[in-house]
Parts: structure tokens; sequence; C-alpha cells
């Protein structure tokens, strides 16, 4: 076997390389990494209550109500009492907020692509196989 980084090493750097690049983008958007990664959860699903949000994306679900309450304040979700539970909230996209997702998304979409440029076309289809299905493990790893 071949001596090479741990994975983590690489996959850290890349990560934070790939975090840093995506920061200009969301605030052009006027979006932060939180509201972003809400955004992109919320996705276009049936409601869902801010406790499943939260284990959805790995938050504790106090920390992300800041995160909602600018959200909703901007117009990009609602916030509706669930008729089977008044204590809790069930969130959904609105069209605006679908709006700029997909626009921030087309952007970060844009900047991954110079990105992946870098590697030799025949490796870039092999390479995100292997990134989906290594990501796919990733919550009940290892």
């Amino acid at each position: 076997m071949r001596d090479r980084p741990d994975l983590a090493a690489m996959t850290e750097t890349l990560s934070r390389a790939l975090v840093e690049a995506e920061r200009p983008v969301l605030a052009e958007h006027g979006l932060t990494m939180w509201a972003y990664v809400v955004l992109l959860a919320l996705g276009d699903r049936p409601l869902r209550t801010q406790a499943a949000l939260a284990e959805s994306i790995g938050a504790d679900k106090t920390r992300i109500i800041a995160v909602l309450d600018g959200l909703q304040g901007r117009g990009l979700i609602d916030r509706v009492p669930d008729p089977g539970d008044r204590r809790a909230r069930l969130l959904s996209l609105t069209p605006e907020g679908r709006r700029v997702r997909d626009a921030a998304r087309r952007g970060i979409r844009a900047m991954e692509e110079r990105v992946l440029a870098r590697l030799a076309e025949e490796d870039r289809e092999p390479f995100l196989r292997a990134l989906r299905t290594l990501s796919a493990l990733a919550p009940g790893f290892p």
C-alpha cells in the first residue's frame, strides 16, 4: 500500500477550503452557512418541525432558532403551529426562499465547477461518485 495522508486530513483541508469559497457566494444572497443549510434541508419537501429539522442538519434545536427567525423575517420560510402539537412549529420554504436558495446553489455550483475543472475530465465523475458513496456512509460511520 502506498503511503498517503489520512482521509480526515485530506477531506478536512478540502472541506475548509470549500466552505471559505462558499462564504462570499452566500453573502451575495444575504445568507450564512447555517441559513443555507436550513434552506437546503427544507427543500421542496412537506412541512417539518423545528426539532426534526435540527436533527436532520445536526444542529441543536435551540441554536437554530435565531437562524429560523432571520429566515422568517426575510420572508424565506414560514413557521406555523403544528395542528397536532401546538407547541411545535412546522416549517416550509416560501417562493422567495426557493428563489434565494436556488440562486445561492447556482453560485456555489459555479464555484465548484471551477474546482472540479482542476481534475482531468475523466476523473470528475468517478471522484463525485466516490465522494457520494463515502458521504452516504457518514451518518452511521464507522
